[in-house]
C-alpha cells in the first residue's frame, strides 16, 4: 500500500509538471518574437533597419530589409509571409545587400547590387510573400514584382484609415513625416536616365509608418523614418493604443534622440521601445557605446528601451513587456 501511495504521488507530481510545462509553452507561444537582421551578429550598426516580426500563429513579417539582409536566400530569413516597406529610400528597400551576414559594422563590407529590382522585391518573389505598403507604392511594387517573375497581385494596399489582415496579423498604415522619392536608379530605360540627368526622383505618395495588431493583442508601432508629428498622439496612442514602439533616433534624416524621446514620453507612451535607425555604431562587443546618440535616447526616455542587436531575438507579451532577450547592454 505504501508503495502504491508513493507511486500515485510520483505520478501526480509528474502530471503537475507536464501541466505546468504545457502552460509555460502556451504562454511562450503567445509572445510576439522580433528578430533584427543587421550587418554584424550581436551588434547594432549604422545601416541596420531590418526586423522579422513573428506572430504566435506563425505569420512572419519582414520590415524594411534594406541592405543588411544578405539577399533573398539569407539563411536568417526563414519563411516570410509579408514584406513591409515604410518608404522608398535605398537603405530601406535595398539598392544593394551584404553578400553574407557578419560582413562588418561600421562599414558594410562586400555588397551585391539589387538595382533596379530592390532587395525587398527579390525577397518577396523568392518567398512568395505579399508586399504590403501604403500611399501610391503598391502600383510601383506590383510592376517590380511582375518584372522580376513575381505575382503583381501580391502587392497589397493598406491606405491610411484602412487595414489588411494577413494570417494572425492586422496591418494598418499611419503617416510618417519624411520624404519618399523613388531614385532614378530604380526606374529602367530612358525615363530613369532622364530623371537622373534632371536631378529628379519619382513620386509614390507620402512615407508611412505601420500599426501591427498581433493575435495575442499586442499593438506595435513601426515609425519608419518619421519626424515629430501630432499623429503620434492622436493616432498611434489615442486610437491604436500602441504598447511597443520601434522608433527611429538617428538624427538629420529622422528624429534625433531628444525628439524621439519626447515623442515616446509625451505622445506615444508605450510600455517599451526598440531603438531603430541609429545611424551609428551603437554597440561594440554587444555593449552600448558610451556617449552615443543611442545612450542619449535611453537616458532621455521614461520607459524601457531595448536595442535590436542583430540575430538576438526578443519576445513581447500583449502589453509590450519583454518576456525574453531584452537585457540592456551597459557601457
Amino acid at each position: 500500500m505504501r508503495g502504491y501511495r508513493t507511486l500515485r504521488r510520483q505520478v501526480g507530481l509528474w502530471c503537475c509538471a507536464v501541466m505546468l510545462g504545457s502552460m509555460a509553452s502556451i504562454a511562450w507561444a503567445e509572445g510576439v518574437t522580433i528578430t533584427p537582421l543587421g550587418s554584424e551578429n550581436g551588434e547594432l550598426c549604422p545601416m541596420d533597419r531590418a526586423l522579422v516580426l513573428e506572430d504566435p500563429t506563425g505569420t512572419r513579417l519582414l520590415y524594411d530589409p534594406g541592405r543588411t539582409v544578405a539577399g533573398a536566400n539569407d539563411p536568417r530569413l526563414g519563411d516570410i509571409d509579408v514584406v513591409l516597406i515604410s518608404h522608398m529610400h535605398a537603405d530601406h528597400v535595398g539598392d544593394k545587400h551584404i553578400k553574407a551576414p557578419n560582413s562588418g559594422c561600421a562599414a558594410l563590407g562586400e555588397t551585391e547590387s539589387d538595382l533596379p529590382a530592390t532587395n525587398a522585391v527579390k525577397i518577396a518573389v523568392e518567398h512568395g510573400a505579399k508586399m504590403v505598403t501604403g500611399s501610391e507604392m503598391p502600383a510601383f511594387f506590383a510592376a517590380k514584382l511582375r518584372a522580376n517573375g513575381g505575382d503583381p497581385d501580391q502587392s497589397v494596399l493598406a491606405r491610411f484609415g484602412g487595414s489588411v489582415q494577413v494570417g494572425g496579423v492586422t496591418i494598418a498604415t499611419v503617416p510618417a513625416l519624411h520624404s519618399n522619392g523613388v531614385d532614378p536608379s530604380l526606374v529602367e530605360g530612358a525615363l530613369g536616365e532622364q530623371m537622373a540627368a534632371s536631378g529628379l526622383s519619382g513620386h509614390v505618395g507620402p512615407a508611412t509608418g505601420y500599426m501591427l495588431t498581433f493575435s495575442n493583442g499586442l499593438v506595435v508601432y513601426l515609425s519608419g523614418d518619421t519626424g515629430l508629428m501630432a499623429a503620434q498622439k492622436s493616432l498611434v496612442h489615442d486610437y491604436y493604443g500602441a504598447k511597443l514602439a520601434v522608433v527611429n533616433i538617428g538624427d538629420t534624416y529622422t528624429m534625433g534622440p531628444q525628439e524621439a524621446a519626447y515623442a515616446v514620453n509625451e505622445w506615444i507612451q508605450p510600455t517599451s521601445v526598440i531603438a531603430s535607425h541609429v545611424n551609428e555604431v551603437a554597440t561594440q562587443q554587444g555593449q552600448l557605446v558610451p556617449s552615443s546618440k543611442t545612450e542619449q535616447f535611453i537616458e532621455a526616455t521614461d520607459v524601457p528601451v531595448y536595442l535590436p542587436r542583430s540575430g538576438f531575438s526578443m519576445r513581447f507579451d500583449e502589453q509590450g513587456r519583454c518576456l525574453e532577450g531584452c537585457d540592456l547592454p551597459t557601457p
